[in-house]
């Protein structure tokens, strides 16, 4: 079955590292201001995912959480999680360790989209 959401093995290890620091963590890519469209890297229960919030998977342990408004924009790609150098959202769990998540996409086939479930 094909996933809205995977990620690099660089992101899974950070993810990893992440998790033995802090605990469970949740990821949420939201509407609002400041870096609202990167992903941001909280601890679990840290953010309130409110009515809006869709769960769209999960990379590693973590819940990834992405605002209907985006989703809207998102739906017909897969969203690929990474790591790149360099500072990231400010409010982010990685923001102090020099590196950020970022999300590449790529367009669903026809098959792909007929196999996604409905959020």
């Amino acid at each position: 079955m094909v996933e809205r959401i995977v990620a690099t093995e660089k992101a899974l290890t950070l993810i990893n590292e992440l998790e033995t620091k802090h605990g469970a963590i949740m990821f949420v890519q939201s509407a609002g201001c400041c870096d609202g469209s990167a992903p941001m890297c909280y601890r679990q229960g840290d953010f309130y995912i409110g009515s809006r919030d869709l769960l769209i998977g999960t990379v590693g342990n973590a819940p990834y959480y992405m605002h209907q408004s985006h989703y809207t924009y998102w739906q017909h790609t897969q969203l690929i999680l990474d790591v790149v150098e360099g500072m990231g959202a400010a409010f982010s769990l990685e923001s102090t360790e020099g590196i950020a998540f970022h999300i590449h996409s790529r367009v669903f086939s026809a098959e792909e989209r007929a196999e996604l479930p409905t959020l």
